[in-house]
C-alpha cells in the first residue's frame, strides 16, 4: 500500500468529523490487516514524484488505484480566487483534522459573527457544527490543538448554509441533521412555508420516500423547537439561493458580503432545476466555505473520463486499456464519482476486490512478476534510495501513532496530531535508533 504521507488511515484521519469517533473504529480493522506478514505500508511515497506510474507497473500483478477526489469543485464567481478568508470546506477540515497540506490555512474566526458555507451535505454540516459547537467539547476530541485555540478566539455565532435548490434537494443525512437540532444554544432558521410547499407539491414520491419523509419531519421538529431562554447562536438553510459575487472589504481585500440570487424551481419535482430570477441580495460575511462536491484528477499512465471525473471502469477492472488481463483496478470515489457515505464505499470496494478474485481465479492476469523476476517493492527501494527518498513502514508509523497518543493524553484528548511531516520523520529516525 503506497502513501504519500508517513501516516496511514487517510480520510478517516484527515476527513472524518472529530467529534464522530465511533466512525474512526475502522482503523482497528486496518490495523490488524497490517499485522498481517503478507502487507507491507509504504509511507512517504508519492507516486507521481518519487516514482512514476510506469515504474512501479511492472513489479506488481495487480494495482488498484483508490486515490479519490483530491481537488474541490469551485464557485466560479469574482472574488472567489482574490479575496481573503474563503476556503474549500476540504481545507478547512484538513485544517482542524491535522492534515499537513492545510496546517497553515489560518482562518480568520474573528472579523465577523457570520460564516457562510455554500453547500447543504454532510461535510457543509460538519464544519457548520465545528464552528457552532461548545469548544470545551471539541477540544476534548482529536481536533489539532491550533484549530481549538482559533475555535475558543471565535467570534461566529450564526452560519448560514446555502443551497441553490428546495429542501427536498438538501444532501445531508438525517444523523447530521439531528446532531446540529441537538446543538446546546442554537436555534435552527428556515423557511417553513418552502418547506410546507414543497412537501406538498411532492406528496405522492414523500409517500414513497421514507428517509426523506423523516428528513422533513426533523426539519420541521427543529425548527420549531423552544428554549427557556432567546439562543445566543443560530444556523440557517437558505434555499433557493445561489451566491453570483464576492464583495471584499476595500482596504483590506478580506470577505465583507456575498451577493446571492434568488432562485425559482423548474421541471419535474423529483429532479428540478434552479434558475436564477434576477433579484439579488446581500449577505455579510467574515468567512466562506465552499462545499459543493469533489473532483478527481488524472493520473500519468491511466485512462481517465474528464467529464465524469473518473477512471472508466466495470466492476473496478480498468476499462479503456488495450489490454484486458492489465491487471489495472479501481476503487472509491475515483470509481464511480464523489457521492456517497462510508458504507456504500466499503460495498463499492468489495466489488472491486471481487473483480480481482475472479481475475485470479479465471487466469486472466499475466503474472509480470513471474517473467521478470520482479519483486514488489524490494525490486524498488534501491531506486527510491538513488532518489532520496524515506520509505515509512508500519512500524515507524507506530512511533508516529504512540507520540501522538501520550501527547494526547497530557491534553485529556486521544491524540494530539502531528501535523508537520518533518516532525513526524524526526520520530520515525528516533523510533529507529533504538
Amino acid at each position: 500500500m503506497y502513501e504519500a504521507l508517513p501516516v496511514p488511515y487517510g480520510l478517516v484521519r484527515f476527513g472524518v468529523a472529530p467529534d464522530h469517533p465511533e466512525v474512526k473504529n475502522v482503523i482497528h480493522k486496518f490495523a490488524s490487516i497490517a499485522e498481517d506478514a503478507r502487507f507491507r505500508f509504504v509511507g512517504n511515497v508519492n507516486i507521481g514524484r518519487d516514482l512514476q506510474f510506469a515504474e512501479l507497473k511492472p513489479h506488481y500483478d495487480a494495482i488498484v488505484l483508490s486515490y479519490g477526489a483530491q481537488e474541490d469543485q469551485h464557485l466560479g464567481i469574482p472574488g472567489e480566487e482574490s479575496i481573503k478568508n474563503v476556503f474549500s470546506a476540504r481545507a478547512f477540515v484538513g485544517w482542524y483534522n491535522g492534515s499537513p497540506e492545510y496546517r497553515n490555512l489560518n482562518p480568520d474566526l474573528t472579523s465577523s459573527d457570520t460564516a457562510v458555507v455554500v453547500g447543504q451535505g454532510n461535510v457543509a454540516l460538519d464544519v457548520a457544527r465545528t464552528l457552532l459547537s461548545p469548544v470545551d467539547d471539541i477540544a476534548r476530541t482529536d481536533i489539532t490543538s491550533h484549530a481549538v485555540e482559533a475555535l475558543r478566539k471565535s467570534k461566529i455565532k450564526h452560519v448560514h448554509l446555502i443551497g441553490r435548490r428546495g429542501p427536498l434537494q438538501a444532501a445531508f443525512t438525517a444523523k447530521e441533521l439531528r446532531e446540529m437540532i441537538a446543538l446546546p444554544d442554537t436555534k435552527l432558521n428556515i423557511d417553513l412555508n418552502l418547506v410546507h410547499s414543497q412537501i406538498k407539491a411532492d406528496a405522492e414520491a414523500l409517500a414513497k420516500d421514507r428517509p426523506r419523509r423523516r428528513l422533513m419531519e426533523l426539519l420541521i421538529k427543529g425548527a420549531t423547537k423552544t428554549f427557556s431562554e432567546e439562543p445566543s447562536k443560530s444556523w440557517t438553510l437558505q434555499f433557493l439561493r445561489s451566491p453570483v459575487e464576492l464583495v471584499p472589504h476595500p482596504e483590506t481585500n478580506a470577505l465583507k458580503a456575498v451577493l446571492l440570487e434568488k432562485n425559482t424551481l423548474q421541471g419535474s419535482p423529483q429532479s428540478p432545476k434552479a434558475v436564477g430570477t434576477g433579484q439579488i441580495e446581500e449577505l455579510s460575511t467574515g468567512l466562506l466555505l465552499r462545499s459543493i462536491g469533489y473532483r478527481s484528477v488524472p493520473f500519468r499512465g491511466v485512462p481517465f473520463d474528464s467529464r465524469k471525473g473518473l477512471i472508466p471502469n466495470v466492476k473496478g477492472r480498468v476499462s479503456d486499456e488495450k489490454d484486458s488481463a492489465s491487471g489495472l483496478y479501481v476503487s472509491g470515489w475515483l470509481k464511480r464519482g464523489p457521492t456517497g457515505v462510508i458504507t456504500a464505499t466499503m460495498y463499492d470496494a468489495i466489488e472491486t476486490a471481487t473483480s480481482i478474485v475472479e481475475d485470479v481465479q479465471a487466469g486472466n492476469l499475466k503474472s509480470q512478476v513471474a517473467s521478470k523476476g520482479s519483486d514488489g517493492f524490494e525490486s524498488l527501494k534501491d531506486l527510491l534510495k538513488e532518489r532520496g527518498a524515506n520509505p515509512i513502514s508500519f512500524k515507524d508509523w507506530e512511533s508516529i501513532d504512540k507520540a501522538e497518543i501520550t501527547a494526547g493524553e497530557a491534553k485529556g484528548k486521544p491524540r494530539e496530531k502531528i501535523v508537520d511531516v518533518q516532525s513526524m520523520l524526526k520520530i520515525v529516525a528516533a523510533g529507529r535508533a533504538e
